[in-house]
């Protein structure tokens, strides 16, 4: 898991981000599993995308559809690429030039991308959501909100869902942009750097808060059915007490259920009707969780690997090689589980029982955007900024 927290105090920060990095790096991290690879990937193409994020936490990562790929960087570069050649279809630049000197003002994207009929959305930490058209590249609409942009833009029929760095959930007209609704979902003084998008299900956002709720509302009129509590405050320590729900949940609709987790823990199954918990593991995380049609898969905050039964929530296996290499959220791709690290690594592991399948190292500069599964083949990102396309 990726230890980068922005909170308001700057001791805090120095305490969190520097010294927590530092004793993590120096002393707990693993040194990289030796395995014998039952396959090789291999790079198909690569193409760079401006100058990345760098070292700034960000979660930007690609997207994929009708056999183009966008991918942004976060000074404001984005690029449409054709999938089997790697050919640049179209490149735009959102930065602004400002001054007799022409000094380029970054775009500061944040989030996304996220891809919709025509349109490719995505946020800023400037507090803009801005909508182009894929084919071009063209803004289609901008729209100014409060706070940073932190969520993927999710779309829901005729509505864009984001949610902020200030705890405010927006709908946005899609067509337009203009605001058509929010809610205050709370924000606490210390928080993980990052908010939870949300998932859709039956006409329903089921969306996480930073006070440890899961929040389901009502589409797209914008109204709360029913909030649960997933998360209790443990220990006397700021870090202790977090218990932010930064995931986007994972939804089984042939079970009715919500599978969500916090910060410092807990991993909990949710009934969608009755909002009842219907079991509650002591496990925390703020990676994304994925599943299949019996278990979920998860890196944990000390970048653990568990397998976990959904009917009851037992753990099947851990995968404890790779504590502290801040590993990307994970993604199931035929019977391997993916996940990416901090030094470029890609790490592929058995979905049955967690062992070592195969390894490969892409970019120097690491890996932070979980791969994308794009026409049987892997799409991922490197804090760089370049795009790989990976094939098995």
């Amino acid at each position: 898991m990726q230890f980068n927290n922005q909170f308001l105090f700057s001791l805090l920060v120095m305490n969190l981000l520097i010294g927590c990095t530092m004793e993590k790096d120096s002393i707990m991290k693993s040194s990289l599993p030796k395995i014998k690879n039952q396959f090789n990937p291999s790079i198909v193409w690569s193409i760079p995308v401006g100058i990345g994020s760098g070292e700034y936490y960000s979660k930007l990562a690609p997207t994929y559809a009708d056999y183009a790929v966008y991918a942004a960087d976060r000074q404001g570069i984005v690029k449409a690429i054709n999938f089997d050649s790697g050919k640049i279809l179209w490149s735009i630049d959102l930065s602004k030039t400002v001054g007799l000197f022409t000094n380029h003002v970054s775009a500061l994207i944040s989030s996304g991308l996220t891809i919709s009929g025509n349109n490719i959305y995505m946020g800023t930490e400037t507090g803009k959501v801005i909508a182009l058209n894929k084919n071009n590249g063209v803004v289609v609409w901008k729209t100014e909100v409060d706070g940073e942009v932190l969520s993927n833009p999710i779309i829901s029929n005729t509505i864009v869902l984001i949610h902020t760095s200030n705890g405010v959930l927006y709908a946005l007209d899609i067509q337009n942009g203009q605001i058509k609704w929010s809610i205050n979902l709370e924000t606490s003084i210390f928080s993980i750097r990052g908010k939870s998008s949300p998932s859709i299900v039956h006409g329903v956002a089921i969306i996480g808060s930073d006070n440890g709720r899961i929040v389901a509302i009502m589409l797209p009129q914008g109204e709360i059915i029913w909030q649960q509590y997933i998360s209790e405050i443990h220990g006397v320590t700021e870090i202790d007490r977090l218990h932010d729900v930064n995931i986007m949940p994972l939804i089984d609709i042939n079970r009715n259920n919500i599978f969500a987790i916090a910060y410092n823990g807990d991993l909990v199954a949710i009934d969608i009707n009755s909002s009842k918990i219907i079991w509650k593991r002591e496990i925390g995380s703020v990676n994304d969780i994925v599943g299949d049609k019996k278990n979920i898969y998860l890196v944990d905050q000390n970048d653990r690997v568990l397998s976990v039964r959904k009917n009851d929530g037992i753990i099947l296996w851990i995968q404890n090689a790779l504590l502290h290499r801040n590993l990307t959220d994970p993604v199931i791709y035929d019977d391997y589980l993916v996940i990416g690290d901090s030094e470029g690594y890609i790490h592929w592991l058995s979905i049955k029982d967690g062992h070592f399948v195969a390894q490969n190292k892409i970019d120097k500069s690491g890996l932070r955007s979980h791969p994308i599964i794009a026409n049987n083949k892997l799409l991922i990102q490197s804090k760089n900024g370049t795009l790989y396309l990976i094939k098995r």
